[in-house]
């Protein structure tokens, strides 16, 4: 497989090259065995080799130690499973590949404890990531001139609508929103918009409409509670999925995934690395727990990630322990201990 720049926080591949839990478009019971994990919270991209089986009774999960406050926020979770005897080996990984990672979801859910402007904030973020103004593909045509190439597919497009509708229908939501700027930008976006309401014709059963970002961003600080599940081209969801984490408390509160047809990527749902906080001890590792829950549901330690949660939800809505970028003074250490006391 080539080399890339993608960040890759958590590889999953299955021996049926298919995801499990209604997470991948292609989702199936059949996919019972697993060939690679890997784990991470924050990735500064490398290269190297993933081992080809694992067992069924101790999962081997490759982590990327990463750069900021990564390396931090992934020893809380990997004291967690020591202590509480998840059956998971951890093996150090440094990686980057390209794995056609197109699809991103990042599902922005208020949490008991943090105090937010809006209670009962629940909806999921679907970007997509292979294209966009994300292509690379700039130059300076002459000196003091730079052209940057917008590219959108209907492909892409076509893949990342279905991705959005089967996500909804396999998770009881009703409702897919697309965010788009196609009164401005007619043909780009307006093919992504089109495909979309295409693609919506497939899903007689869940409701479809669209939104131009810019009303999003607005619609978002006045009214979260109207959104269910909302797909995107690339730049916009870069913007909506950070938005969406300040309406539930923070970057260090949100959880996300990342799809290719075969690959799962779990990760903190947005890419702030917080470098501030490196060495302090501080950092919030709170979307890391979560995205760690998330894993361990999908390999089928569901269990240990219902328990994992719990214990973390019942910490935060005790509100005696908690890092500073939620009000509190805890160190990372100290929210970790809790969250095993709790386990």
């Amino acid at each position: 497989m080539p080399v890339s720049t993608w960040l890759v926080i958590l590889v999953l591949l299955s021996t049926h090259a298919q995801l499990r839990h209604g997470l991948s478009p292609k989702g199936s019971p059949a996919a019972r065995f697993l060939k690679v994990i890997a784990f991470t919270v924050v990735c500064q991209p490398y290269f190297a080799q993933t081992k080809l089986f694992s067992s069924v009774s101790n999962k081997v999960v490759s982590f990327i130690p990463g750069d900021g406050v990564g390396p931090e926020l992934f020893m809380a979770v990997k004291y967690l499973f020591k202590e509480t005897g998840i059956p998971v080996t951890f093996e150090e990984l440094r990686f980057r590949r390209a794995l056609d990672l197109y699809a991103n979801t990042v599902h922005i859910r208020s949490l008991d404890g943090i105090k937010t402007r809006h209670n009962n904030v629940d909806f999921v973020v679907v970007r997509e990531c292979l294209e966009g103004e994300y292509s690379s593909m700039e130059h300076e045509s002459v000196p003091g001139v730079v052209e940057s190439l917008k590219i959108i597919t209907r492909l892409n497009s076509e893949r990342i609508a279905k991705f959005a509708f089967d996500f909804a229908k396999r998770n009881g939501r009703k409702k897919v929103t697309a965010v788009h700027k196609a009164n401005i930008m007619k043909l780009a976006d307006g093919l992504f918009l089109d495909t979309c309401y295409s693609v919506s014709k497939l899903y007689p059963g869940i409701q479809f409409d669209s939104m131009i970002v810019d009303n999003c961003c607005m619609q978002l600080v006045n009214q979260p509670t109207q959104f269910d599940v909302m797909v995107m081209p690339n730049l916009y969801g870069s913007i909506i999925e950070n938005v969406g984490a300040g309406l539930v408390g923070g970057a260090g509160l949100v959880p996300g995934v990342l799809f290719s047809h075969d690959v799962a990527v779990f990760q903190p749902g947005t890419s702030h690395t917080f470098s501030q906080a490196s060495g302090r001890n501080t950092a919030n590792p709170t979307a890391v727990i979560l995205a760690a829950a998330n894993l361990l549901r999908h390999i089928d330690l569901e269990s240990h990630g219902d328990r994992l949660e719990q214990a973390l939800s019942r910490v935060l809505k005790a509100g005696r322990v908690l890092t500073e970028d939620v009000g509190g003074s805890s160190t990372t250490t100290d929210f970790t201990k809790a969250v095993l006391m709790e386990m």
